[in-house]
């Protein structure tokens, strides 16, 4: 299949750049950027049917979504594979990065070899496993990492679930490095931030709910980065929400240790004070920080301490949040509207088009060792057209997800996918 799209703008997040120009897709792979935005090339080459002119809106490489938890098997009620990846297609995501915190965990070959087929048949993008890096991620005993790896995990994680023992921790971690794999980490003091509901301080006391220290999540790094020094594994942080520790993020790269960090879409454009009223919908893991915190992670995005953005899509159904605040699970779905909700901050001006696009799909897909995430001849045509200043209310109801926990239910947002393609092949666009 051949397509050219023209008259575009192209978000070149390797070389930090918007100009107008047109790309030709051929085989599922980018073939040409031209930067004239109308080529003329004859109809022999490109037929009529093939041309699609892009009116002038933003084309990017496609999102890849580290983090992304889709509830088979165990819990298909809430998000399946034909779900998520309709949504994701919906929201620009071309790769979506699966979470083994399911019921049971994606632990075994056999349980990865179920979850690659079921995602292989059912969702219209890439979908790429994690592993667990323990056994039913009880942080007692390491998974069989080679054979998880050769069945095609991409990386290994207990996601929420904090290891406890630090010798359990560092033997996957130095079986890890011998095998070149990659370990994802979630930063958090365990016992510190356990049943913790919100970030500890005044807003948290005058709601009277449980709360966590942001030192928790500066220990937690510390921690790991001493394993990696120790180790020399290759090291993502999930999540770093703290302006606390940002600091010890630094001195590991400034190390040279083989670490990259994430954060949320939530923690870059919510506050601790959105919970208002005790709304589950704004219950998250790590919970929403200060404005403060919000503004140092902003910054740090922007600087390329932090290196990647994910949805860190979690669906919950109805029951699970419509509970006392204190009660109602953690989590937002994301996929959906990870890249509206991002354009609050190319709006704001806090980060230009180039630096969303970098955290959002090239880093992710070079701490994978993808080959997406660029906009360049020869890379995979997993891409997203899409109008940054396009008005629109979110509704809810209207979100491909089974799971309708959004934060944004009723926000004004601007920012909206037209097209999405996947190896070369539409798989969405908007009426």
């Amino acid at each position: 299949m051949t397509t050219l799209i023209t008259n575009a703008k192209l978000i070149n997040p390797e070389a930090g750049t918007v100009t107008s120009g047109a790309v030709l897709i051929r085989a599922g792979v980018i073939a040409e950027v031209f930067a004239s935005p109308d080529p003329q090339l004859s109809t022999d080459t490109v037929p009529t049917n093939a041309r699609i002119d892009a009116g002038g809106k933003y084309l990017a490489p496609g999102l890849v979504d580290i983090g992304v938890k889709i509830c088979e098997p165990g819990e298909r009620h809430k998000e399946s594979y034909g779900s998520a990846g309709q949504a994701a297609a919906a929201g620009g995501v071309t790769t979506i990065v699966t979470r083994p915190d399911t019921t049971p965990a994606v632990d075994t070959p056999e349980t990865l070899e179920f979850v690659r087929r079921r995602a292989n048949e059912a969702a219209p993008v890439h979908v790429l496993p994690m592993a667990a890096l323990t056994k039913g991620r009880n942080g007692r005993e390491m998974t069989e990492i080679g054979f998880l790896m050769d069945a095609g995990a991409v990386a290994f994680t207990d996601c929420d679930s904090v290891v406890r023992d630090t010798k359990v921790l560092s033997r996957a971690m130095t079986y890890a490095r011998a095998l070149g794999a990659l370990v994802v980490g979630h930063p958090q003091e365990p016992i510190l931030s356990q049943g913790a509901a919100t970030t500890s301080g005044k807003f948290a006391s005058l709601r009277g709910l449980p709360a966590v220290t942001p030192m928790a999540e500066r220990m937690g790094l510390d921690r790991d980065i001493a394993l990696v020094e120790m180790t020399g594994v290759r090291y993502h942080a999930d999540q770093i929400t703290t302006m606390r520790a940002l600091p010890s993020l630094q001195r590991a790269k400034t190390n040279g240790f083989d670490v990259t960090a994430g954060i949320s879409m939530h923690h870059l454009t919510l506050n601790e004070f959105d919970v208002a009223d005790y709304r589950t919908f704004f219950k998250v893991k790590p919970p929403l920080r200060s404005e403060d915190d919000r503004q140092a992670v902003v910054e740090a995005v922007k600087t390329g301490l932090i290196d990647v953005i994910g949805s860190f899509h979690t669906p919950q159904d109805e029951e699970s949040k419509r509970l006392p605040f204190e009660e109602a699970a953690s989590g937002a779905v994301g996929l959906e509207t990870m890249l509206p909700v991002l354009m609050r901050l190319y709006h704001s001006g806090d980060l230009d088009l180039p630096t969303l696009f970098r955290a959002l799909s090239l880093n992710p897909a070079k701490r994978l060792g993808l080959d997406s995430g660029r906009l360049a001849k020869g890379a995979p045509a997993d891409l997203v057209l899409f109008d940054p200043d396009k008005p629109i209310i979110l509704d809810r109801f209207r979100l491909r997800s089974k799971s309708k926990n959004t934060p944004f239910d009723g926000a004004r947002l601007q920012g909206k996918v037209l097209q999405t393609f996947v190896s070369g092949t539409s798989v969405y666009r908007s009426a």
